[in-house]
């Protein structure tokens, strides 16, 4: 695969977060965004911190398997990643640690959905 393939990847990859975000926004599930563009910077700021706080927890040697307990692990990082950005990224704004949690549950569901929907074009 080459370098150009991949940042191709990370871009559409941006791009459909950030979509994802700005929908969530819109909902009001949890967080508030001003505008497509400040979704896609979140959407990066999002990605870069999650990866952070991946890799910190597995230098550390913390491991989640599956299951349950994972779930609730995964949600509240991707919590407290939303948390983070919310203060980092000039146009989101989180609406607590309770708001972070519906957001967290509310891009998931609206990302796998997108996944599915794009995963149906792609395979038609």
């Amino acid at each position: 695969m080459s370098i150009l393939s991949i940042i191709i990847g990370i871009l559409i990859g941006a791009l459909v977060s950030g979509f994802v975000i700005w929908i969530v926004g819109k909902l009001g599930l949890g967080l508030e965004v001003s505008g497509f563009g400040a979704a896609y910077i979140a959407a990066i700021i999002i990605a870069v911190v999650a990866g952070l706080i991946n890799w910190l927890l597995g230098a550390l040697g913390i491991t989640i398997g599956g299951g349950i307990l994972a779930a609730i692990v995964h949600l509240v990082v991707a919590a407290v990643v939303l948390l983070i950005a919310g203060r980092i990224v000039p146009g989101l704004r989180v609406k607590g640690f309770g708001g972070a949690l519906v957001g967290a549950i509310a891009l998931a569901v609206v990302g796998w959905l997108i996944a599915l929907v794009l995963g149906g074009l792609i395979r038609a």
